[in-house]
């Protein structure tokens, strides 16, 4: 069969087909840089389960949970100089790189969502820990502030703050 006789849609198509395979072979084959050096030492000492235990599927959205208590009364400014994303992403880059780099394909979602006090936020980072999932607490003054989870599956995440609301 000749490239004439397949026309511009066949062409494309085939194209398409040719670039999507070669693209999932690079992706495959070419091995990620480490993001975090091995002898940084994490910004507080942690009792995680095993971080790399949390696995999603290929087309399993993942997501991040930021949980802020409301109690406080910050403003938008400081909610967001306070946030624990990176303290996150740092444990799970050394530990479970996979979940950390489907995150990054899937979107990367981040979700705001609110506490009512010190105590809740303690309460979620605890079920957490219990389901291997990352959570890192932010704190000001001596005071808890932001309560991060993930990155990890919805369905994982969501047994721990599905009742929250938005923020």
């Amino acid at each position: 069969m000749s490239l004439v006789r397949l026309g511009a849609p066949g062409i494309a198509l085939a194209l398409s087909i040719v670039s999507a395979s070669f693209g999932y072979y690079l992706g495959r084959s070419t091995p990620t840089k480490n993001i975090v050096q091995e002898d940084e030492p994490e910004d507080e000492p942690t009792d995680d389960g095993d971080l790399s235990a949390v696995t999603a599927g290929t087309f399993e959205p993942c997501k991040l949970v930021l949980i802020v208590r409301t109690d406080l009364k910050m403003t938008p400014g400081k909610i967001s100089s306070q946030h624990a994303t990176l303290a996150c992403y740092r444990a799970l880059v050394q530990r479970n790189t996979n979940l950390v780099r489907h995150w990054e394909r899937t979107g990367q979602a981040k979700i705001a969502l609110k506490a009512t006090s010190e105590k809740q936020l303690l309460d979620l980072q605890s079920v957490a820990k219990n389901l291997n999932l990352c959570a890192r607490c932010v704190q000001d003054q001596g005071t808890t502030t932001v309560l991060a989870i993930g990155p990890a599956p919805v369905e994982v995440v969501n047994r721990v703050t599905g009742k929250l609301r938005l923020l």
